[in-house]
């Protein structure tokens, strides 16, 4: 659970990071246009799945490890992650950039559950150690 904590606290502050930077740029979620560098924001969760599952397989499972542990492992770290992100971005649409724009914020979230969910399988297929026959 150290782990999950750990990694999910690093991809939730650099998602809030990269919220605040896109802000300062002048980039705000007031419209829908999408500026072709935010699509860099999604290595945050990539880099940070990948390496909270390679610490945990080093460390906590002896440098073996299944697909279903790795899974569930991830899953614990976007949770966490995905709740400071959250948290961050309610603080940010309410105060920092008030308006009507919560329709095209919610987009996004949902847009970087896909990114997440789709990043914990790649990255629990990657490192996985155990093979498990099914007969």
């Amino acid at each position: 659970m150290k782990n999950a904590l750990i990694w999910g606290a690093v991809i939730g502050v650099l998602s809030t990071i990269w919220l605040f930077v896109t802000h300062a740029l002048g980039y705000d979620t007031y419209n829908e246009n999408t500026a072709p560098f935010e699509y860099l924001s999604i290595l945050i969760p990539i880099i940070g799945l990948f390496f909270g599952i390679r610490s945990y397989r080093a460390l906590d499972c002896g440098g073996n490890m299944g697909f279903l542990e790795a899974l569930i492992q991830s899953f614990k770290i976007l949770l966490f992650g995905g709740i400071l992100a959250v948290f961050a971005g309610i603080v940010y649409i309410n105060y920092i950039q008030a308006g009507n724009n919560l329709a095209v914020f919610s987009g996004r979230l949902f847009g970087a559950l896909l990114i997440g969910l789709l990043s914990a399988l790649a990255v629990s297929l990657i490192l996985a150690t155990k093979s498990n026959k099914v007969d």
